[in-house]
């Protein structure tokens, strides 16, 4: 899925204040970091302009006036400054990129948090590559913000300060020479920055399509394949791996374009330094160090600047990738947790009952996908929904746990609202298991624990046994310490069924839903299934979604939904004697 057009920082400049202050406050818990890594930016910052000085005055006073030991002192004092600034460049570069990788993780963990609490509607309208390119690929940009960005455009600003105090302290009419060319630089810089910026730019926007799109099409290889779409969807692919290719090679153009621009313009500087140089050497207005300090100050000058551009650019994409990321951190798409009652302040029974009362519902405004639902299901009970595609039965569960709000009407349990309830409780006391089973690269162990830490080896292989699944899972490789594949692609449908029902079971929910749990399984393994089935809903109150009305002939009630409404309810025979939509149902799946 294509994101927007290619972003750009909210106020649309390189600094954008309220940006740069939101992404500082991860800066305080490494404040001591922060502090150093600056400080010793800047005692860089200052030491480098010293030795052209130190080499000018060896030139002009040890050499000239053959002074071996002052000689030898300051070629000491020249080694020592470079020893000195080596240690501090190290430690420097150590202390902005521990303080970088530490913010970042910050940052991503708390995008993380704040994703896995957002609720289903989120993602219904947001693509997963694109929310995995927040989470990673734009907090790495952060990542040259800390390390490369603030703290270095700091240090290489005062570094330019303070070799023209310098500059100018010694020789302002050289000083003035050289500067004839920084106007040419200034433009140069500019044109690439913003040149750069829009290119990379595009890169994030590409890379994001990229993430997308693998994303999706690894995920449905198997419809890629069973439908011979992999010569088409290559294209796609290609498409957008070209455009990305493309922005890549613009921003490598700028790049192999501006360097040597910059070469020219400092070779134009020293080529005036050395005309006006010699003729004021000749005239004795001028010595052969400060001359000689001049063309050292001129390479130090314009790398700062050529720097500059670069870490521009770095800070204006760090704005941009900030601001997606604080996007996502301020969406409040949350389902209200306001309920207070847990296990502690209100116990429930052994077994619970579930009732709607004229609940009305929609994932869209006014677009009803349940109108007027009302029925209870008494404790321990087992109730089935039945209807076409669309009629609502999915929609019922996920009303139940509270992935998406209901917009009237009340649903309770143990005759308390589900609201009332604190949301990570109430979800922990409703365990569904569905059509698809979704596990875990991991261990088999881990699927079914999904790594609570108070879910025991001994548990996890006694609710295995309980619902047949530890035979089969005695004879994969390892046991219970076998590594299932991504998504479980190693095993079979019924096999991964037969997890999620040790996985329900080890959780010890106090209401059971099924959803499909047995429509894309052979008969051979439906009838396992049927006996874990039976087994996971004793003593507990139980929802079933089922197409094949046989796995659910001996529920207490059947409720029979279409376009939202519940039509008719009642047993198996019930229905089938009231001659209405559900016999209708039964006799088209058997005729």
């Amino acid at each position: 899925m294509a994101e927007s057009p290619t972003p750009k920082s909210p106020s649309g400049k390189v600094f954008d204040g309220r940006l740069i202050r939101r992404m500082l406050a991860y800066l305080k818990p490494y404040r001591k970091q922060f502090w150093i890594s600056l400080l010793l930016t800047l005692l860089l910052a200052v030491l480098n302009p010293v030795k052209p000085l130190l080499f000018q005055y060896l030139l002009d006073h040890q050499i000239r006036e053959k002074d071996i030991p002052g000689l030898r002192l300051l070629i000491l004092l020249v080694v020592a400054l470079l020893f000195i600034q080596i240690i501090f460049q190290y430690f420097q570069n150590l202390m902005s990129n521990l303080l970088a990788q530490s913010v970042m993780r910050d940052i991503r963990v708390k995008v993380y948090q704040h994703i896995v609490h957002l609720r289903m509607k989120y993602f219904d309208r947001n693509p997963v590559g694109a929310l995995q390119t927040r989470t990673i690929s734009d907090v790495e940009t952060l990542n040259d913000v800390f390390s490369q960005g603030l703290v270095t455009i700091v240090g290489e600003i005062l570094q330019l300060l303070v070799m023209l105090g310098v500059m100018f302290y010694i020789h302002w009419q050289l000083s003035l020479v050289v500067l004839t060319t920084l106007p040419i630089m200034l433009i140069a810089t500019y044109i690439f920055k913003e040149k750069v910026k829009s290119s990379f730019q595009e890169v994030r926007k590409y890379v994001s399509e990229l993430n997308s799109f693998l994303q999706e099409h690894i995920s449905g290889m198997y419809i890629v394949q069973i439908f011979g779409r992999e010569k088409e969807e290559l294209k796609r692919f290609k498409k957008i791996n070209e455009a990305h290719r493309n922005a890549n090679i613009r921003s490598i153009l700028y790049y192999s374009v501006f360097f040597p621009v910059v070469e020219i313009i400092s070779a134009l500087a020293v080529a005036l330094l050395i005309w006006y140089g010699t003729g004021e050497i000749l005239y004795q207005r001028l010595s052969f160090g400060t001359l000689v300090a001049f063309l050292m100050y001129i390479q130090m000058f314009f790398r700062p600047i050529r720097m500059l551009a670069d870490q521009f650019n770095t800070l204006q994409l760090g704005m941009v990738s900030a601001d997606r990321i604080f996007k996502i951190l301020d969406t409040e798409d949350f389902i209200p947790d306001n309920g207070t009652l847990d296990q502690s302040s209100t116990p429930f029974p052994a077994q619970v009952d579930i009732e709607f009362k004229n609940v009305w519902f929609a994932y869209n405004e006014e677009e009803w996908v349940l109108k007027n639902v009302s029925f209870h299901v008494p404790p321990g009970k087992t109730y089935a929904l039945v209807g076409a595609t669309g009629s609502g039965k999915t929609s019922i569960i996920n009303v139940l746990s509270r992935f998406y709000p209901i917009q009237s009407g009340e649903i309770s349990i143990h005759h308390i609202p589900i609201e009332q309830f604190k949301l990570n409780w109430l979800r922990s006391q409703i365990v569904t298991v569905h059509q698809d089973v979704f596990l875990f690269s991991g261990s088999v162990k881990d699927n079914i624990t999904l790594n609570h830490p108070d879910i025991t080896y001994e548990q996890v292989v006694a609710a295995a046994k309980s619902i047949g699944a530890d035979e089969f899972i005695q004879q994969l490789p390892g046991g219970y310490d076998y590594t299932v594949k991504e998504r479980g692609a190693t095993l079979s449908t019924g096999q991964r069924q037969l997890i999620s029902f040790a996985r329900a079971l080890v959780y010890n929910p106090k209401i059971l839903v099924l959803d499909e749990a047995t429509s894309s399984i052979d008969t051979e393994t439906e009838l396992l299934i049927q006996k874990a089935i039976e087994k996971l809903m004793q003593g507990r109150t139980s929802l079933i979604i089922a197409h094949r009305l046989s796995t659910i002939q001996k529920s207490d009630c059947i409720l029979v939904l279409h376009n939202g409404e519940i039509i008719e309810q009642g047993t198996h025979t019930e229905l089938i004697r009231n001659n209405g939509k559900y016999r209708k149902l039964y006799e088209l799946q058997y005729a």
